[in-house]
């Protein structure tokens, strides 16, 4: 059997997949660098490479590149602590089998292996380096599946309908799948359906001939022919009234329409991509939205999730706006406290992206220090945190915002870690309730009572116990 190669510069990562590889019986080798790599493959080559982006000298993506040229069908995993957009589309653009973002689950991460291992197909995607895209960022699983999709789709021209709440960044993830397609050297359009009165939008999106209405003193190109050979971003398509569905289907179906007052036919080659935050299934149930329209847009469908479902991006999130509005004002970027960086994250942010983005504009103006506290942000937010959805959803957040950070330092072995925090909160606050009282503070628990004798021992935890209990 061939062997797995793993190339990392990070000594733990090595070793994480060794002991990992060991006890799955695969074959496997390591190598800290990509030069000691491309001298191994002289003389063997492996059933499958993974592979760190950044590393000294040779870069994951370069070596990627190299090996691809020579060996066409060798699956080679991409994998980076950096987790962003352009990482994710680079890697699958140069053939990349998959994209793995650090830190990952190394039990997935072997299963993941294994499947390729079965699959032995290496996923065909050539194209050359865009443009920088607009920056999206997120380290979230959510925002890792909807990189992955851009990158799947660099090379389609297929229709694609984003689904999302305001404030998620539709337009970025829309104009990213233009700016790695084929059609990326031609106009990229975008109009809001919903913020143009219905009376004007035929005209905003078909164009109108010289006379067509009182005020077309000349002729008018739409959205349509601006686009031509490019993309066509059709935001809140939700709001469409019925007769613009009406002549959209028509346009999709054979690409030709008609100018406002016109009477020779347009033809067009746009990529359409819609964008809305209903839900459309609903819409066309109750007749608001047409239902062959419906299905012709969704082709492929990308949900883009709120930012209260993807709390551990909003520290780095945060970090960027800094920066941006930093560069936009001309001044010093400011930072955030630990404090301050999670009390962000137990906030809700109705607004998404949007008003986080909005939040550290007024953060950069606002603020007198380069230090931002609690103290710095405005009242509403400061003493009386949003609601989370539940209040279970808080602690299950703010634990996943443990781990990560645990994750991210490079700890291993953290779940007992965890686990025995965990026990030792829950028998603590238990004790602390019935003032005591072991007996009770057992049956609330749902522990036996020697169970929990057992765990206080363990724990060192020295509760105030009632004399009169025995």
């Amino acid at each position: 059997m061939q062997a797995v190669w793993i190339i990392d510069d990070d000594r733990s990562i090595r070793w994480v997949f060794e002991k990992a590889l060991t006890r799955a019986n695969i074959p496997h080798r390591t190598f800290p660098n990509a030069a000691q790599a491309h001298a191994a493959l002289d003389a063997e080559t492996p059933a499958l490479i993974i592979c760190d982006i950044r590393m000294p000298g040779e870069s994951g993506l370069d070596f990627l590149t190299s090996v691809r040229a020579s060996f066409p069908r060798l699956p080679v995993i991409i994998m980076t602590a950096h987790s962003d957009l352009d990482s994710a589309v680079n890697a699958f653009q140069q053939g990349a089998f998959e994209y793995l973002p650090k830190p990952f689950d190394i039990n997935a991460t072997i299963e993941l292996v294994q499947r390729t291992l079965n699959e032995n197909e290496p996923l065909q995607i050539a194209g050359q380096n865009q443009d920088t895209v607009p920056e999206i960022l997120g380290q979230a699983p959510t925002m890792q599946e909807v990189f992955r999709a851009i990158g799947r789709l660099a090379q389609s021209h297929v229709t694609v309908m984003i689904n999302g709440e305001s404030g998620t960044g539709k337009e970025l993830v829309a104009s990213a799948l233009h700016r790695h397609s084929p059609r990326a050297s031609r106009p990229f359009i975008a109009i809001n359906t919903a913020a143009i009165p219905a009376d004007l939008l035929e005209s905003e999106l078909f164009g109108h001939e010289r006379g067509a209405f009182t005020g077309a003193q000349n002729l008018r190109q739409g959205r349509f022919e601006q686009a031509h050979g490019g993309t066509l971003f059709l935001d809140e398509i939700g709001d469409m009234p019925a007769a613009l569905q009406t002549r959209l289907l028509r346009v999709l179906s054979d690409g030709r329409f008609y100018r406002v007052g016109g009477h020779s036919p347009v033809h067009v080659d746009v990529r359409i991509i819609a964008a809305t935050h209903q839900d459309l299934e609903a819409r066309v149930q109750e007749g608001l939205f047409r239902e062959d329209l419906f299905y012709r847009l969704n082709v492929i469908r990308l949900h883009l999730p709120a930012l209260r479902e993807r709390r551990e991006d909003i520290p780095l999130l945060a970090k960027h706006f800094l920066q941006k509005s930093a560069l936009e004002l001309n001044v010093e970027p400011k930072t955030l406290t630990i404090e301050l960086a999670n009390h962000l994250a137990t906030l809700s942010f109705p607004g998404n992206v949007r008003e986080l983005e909005n939040l550290c504009r007024y953060l950069t103006v606002m603020a007198p220090g380069q230090k931002l506290t609690l103290s710095d942000m405005p009242q509403n937010l400061r003493e009386h945190p949003q609601e989370t959805t539940t209040e279970t959803a808080t602690w299950q957040h703010s634990l996943a915002h443990l781990a990560h950070v645990k994750l991210s330092k490079g700890e291993h072995d953290i779940f007992p870690g965890l686990s025995r925090d965990f026990e030792m909160t829950l028998i603590e606050t238990a004790l602390h309730f019935t003032q005591g009282r072991k007996i009770e503070a057992a049956q609330l628990l749902g522990l036996g009572r020697n169970t929990l004798t057992r765990k206080i021992q363990e724990f060192h935890i020295n509760p105030d116990e009632d004399p009169s209990e025995n």
